[in-house]
């Protein structure tokens, strides 16, 4: 993407964005890629660098991990691959291991579901392939720890053995002198040392001469001498001796383990720049994470429609020192591809020409951006930007001239595909011949048909905004009641500077803002008081809009409410209904099974007794119990309508009720916890906790 000046980027504050996406990458060719982030016109390329990061942030929304946890910068390593003859040590190769064994965690990572659902990321290793002959290389060499296994060579194994043994020896020879010594009183400490790599005795200083050995030292004090014993001498020369041999032909193995994994050299640097690009994506998911960073819909042709769309540095900031941010919605096509931006000083007409150059310029660098995802951006292939003071001393320029020469580029290289923004058009120069001047590059850039954002305080510019095809007017809004911005855009009306609002605001002597009212140009000052009007009576449109909203919105909710509360009565009475349904089958179904077990134990009865006569009364009582049981409430009821309960403690001659089978006697003994109750002339003998005092209701009562 070209653009112009060559301050563009950082006018648009494009290099905070990228020093962000730096300190989120960890790896050295993760920052880089940040640092070097370039601009793209390939509409393929850039929807797959955002599909990229739109994919790892969902992956860590759902919190599904991506194996690219190791941090890992092997520059040097791989750089002495390709050296011939170079040897890296056992920690480096160890690094190399985990270089592959991360890139088999990734591939293993894209199963068959991954490789669609994730095809954004998948794409960066269709290159290259796993090659699992690395690993065992090493393994064969190198331990866990990363030193070189004994069997890694049979000389090295056989040297090694050696080693062993002649250090067993050594001990064994040293532990015997040390012994001897100790018990002669020479040594100044019982623990053995090692100077100059051998293993030494420390003896006072006054007995050196009786130690035969060779001294290797003293200490600062020079109390204590430091000798290596005559029998361990030709001991440790063997060690050492054979040490030497053990270095060498670690070397000579780690050479032949370089050379065989320089083969891999070009696999290996693959495996590297693929961790760096992971790393460079997982940067810039994490940077969208920050500032609400979303995928929009892309678009072939030119154009921006953006949606709930928010600075992201301005979003951060606010974000920080918790206060709102206000986004902005609007649209630039074909039929409306200029928009000036007219309003109060400090309204946000720059901070809002800034938010859409760049949230483009991020996009086509490939980063995710803070609009609504229903949000359509195009690509576009330059951007100019004029904002601010430009007077150059270099070239002896004034501010409008530098202006001018700004404005003659833009004019001379614009066309379909160019992006461009003015802040400030015209200004710098006398206002008549400033705002002609303005009007003509403004239906110059129209007759191109590049898209710009335009911001201006010239009358002249917002007649014409709505007159000249391909110009629109927006405005900053104003709330005129509380004289403060509201950095709301408003687009498809001009907007009021509120010149005489702002000073009335600061407090400035009310006859002074009078005489300066009286000097302005009558049809000047009451088209600047028709458009404040406008702009008031919108915003009561838009707040009695959005209180209708509300209550449309709580309307709903109510409506919501009540049918789901009429759904649970519903279900609450199906469900008791239900209920009752069960309890009545589970009482008829528990009184046909007592009468089939009945039946049986009256079968097997008959078939044993000869009493036949009594088997079938015992069947006719049992088939005929629920006549039975109606003719027992029949007489109840009868018992309720002349018998009153009393309750209390029942005495011998008191009047009581059955409450089995509610007949009504005279209560004639009490033995232990029984009653006998005399029912007509037959005494029957009764549980107490059955019986109930009673006594004959009045007869007015029992008539009634």
């Amino acid at each position: 993407m070209k653009y112009f000046p060559d301050s563009a980027l950082m006018q648009l504050e494009f290099d905070k964005v990228q020093a962000l996406l730096q300190e989120h990458c960890k790896t050295e060719l993760g920052k880089q890629m940040a640092a070097e982030l370039r601009l793209h016109t390939h509409i393929d390329y850039v929807k797959t660098a955002l599909q990229q990061a739109h994919e790892y942030k969902q992956l860590t929304l759902l919190q599904e991990h991506f194996p690219n946890d190791y941090i890992l910068n092997l520059k040097n390593e791989l750089r002495l691959l390709g050296i011939q003859g170079a040897v890296l040590a056992g920690d480096q190769v160890m690094l190399l291991r985990k270089l592959a064994e991360s890139m088999h965690s990734i591939v293993r990572f894209f199963d068959h579901e991954r490789r669609i659902q994730y095809s954004g990321l998948f794409s960066v290793i269709t290159h290259t392939h796993y090659e699992k002959k690395i690993v065992i290389l090493i393994d064969e060499i190198l331990d866990e720890s990363g030193q070189v296994r004994d069997n890694a060579s049979p000389e090295l194994e056989k040297i090694r053995m050696q080693l062993y043994r002649k250090r067993n020896e050594l001990r064994r020879a040293f532990d015997r002198a040390l012994s001897k010594l100790s018990k002669l009183g020479y040594l100044a400490d019982t623990e053995e040392a090692f100077l100059n790599g051998r293993r030494v005795l420390a003896v006072f200083a006054e007995n050196k001469r009786m130690v035969k050995g060779i001294l290797h030292g003293e200490s600062d004090t020079r109390r204590t001498a430091f000798v290596e014993p005559e029998e361990t001498i030709e001991l440790n020369n063997d060690v050492a001796s054979l040490e030497r041999e053990e270095n060498k032909e670690v070397y000579r193995i780690l050479r032949a383990l370089t050379a065989a994994l320089s083969q891999h050299a070009q696999l290996l640097n693959n495996y590297h720049d693929i961790l760096g690009i992971y790393d460079f994506i997982r940067g810039k998911a994490k940077l969208a994470l920050d500032m609400d960073g979303n995928y929009p819909m892309l678009s072939a042709t030119s154009q921006a429609h953006l949606v709930e769309a928010y600075h992201p540095l301005l979003l951060l900031y606010n974000r920080r020192n918790k206060k709102p941010t206000i986004p902005l919605n609007l649209t630039l096509d074909n039929d409306n591809h200029i928009l000036v931006i007219s309003g109060p000083n400090a309204g946000g007409k720059t901070v809002t020409l800034k938010t859409i150059g760049l949230i483009q310029l991020m996009l086509q660098a490939g980063l995710l951006v803070p609009v609504h995802p229903s949000s359509q951006l195009g690509i576009f292939r330059q951007l100019m930007i004029h904002i601010g003071d430009t007077q150059s001393l270099e070239f002896e320029l004034s501010t409008y001239s530098s202006h001018l020469k700004n404005m003659k580029y833009f004019m001379e290289n614009a066309n379909g595909k160019t992006l461009f923004f003015i802040d400030e058009l015209g200004s710098g120069s006398d206002p008549n011949l400033g705002g002609a001047f303005a009007e003509v590059i403004m239906e110059e850039l129209a007759k191109k048909h590049a898209f710009g954002i335009v911001t201006t305080h010239y009358l002249n510019l917002k007649v014409m905004a709505n007159k000249v095809k391909g110009i629109i007017n927006g405005a900053m809004g104003f709330d005129e009641q509380n004289l403060s911005p509201m950095y709301k855009l408003i687009v498809g009306k001009p907007g009021s500077s509120y010149t005489f609002s702002i000073a009335q605001r600061i407090g400035l002597n009310p006859a002074l803002i009078s005489r300066a009212k009286n000097l302005v140009d009558e049809g000047h000052f009451q088209l600047d008081k028709l458009l404040n009007k406008a702009e008031q009576d919108l915003q009561k449109v838009e707040s009695k809009e959005k209180e209708l909203q509300k209550l449309l919105k709580e309307n709903e909710r109510l409506k919501r409410e009540y049918e789901i509360l009429s759904d649970k009565e519903r279900k609450t009475q199906q469900v008791t209904v239900l209920k009752l349904q069960n309890q009545i089958k589970e009482e008829e179904l528990q009184y046909l099974k007592d009468m089939e077990r009945k039946m049986k134990q009256i079968v097997v009865e008959w078939k044993r007794t000869e009493d036949k006569p009594k088997v079938l009364k015992q069947a006719e009582a049992l088939l005929f119990r629920k006549k039975e049981k109606q003719i027992n409430e029949r007489m109840e009821k009868k018992v309720q309508d002349k018998f009153l309960e009393i309750g209390g403690a029942c005495k011998v001659g008191d009047q009581v009720k059955i409450r089995s089978n509610g007949q009504v006697g005279k209560l004639l003994e009490i033995r232990d916890k029984r009653g006998i109750v005399k029912l007509g002339n037959i005494p029957m003998n009764v549980p107490l906790t059955d019986l109930v005092l009673v006594k004959e209701r009045p007869k007015e009562e029992t008539a009634k």
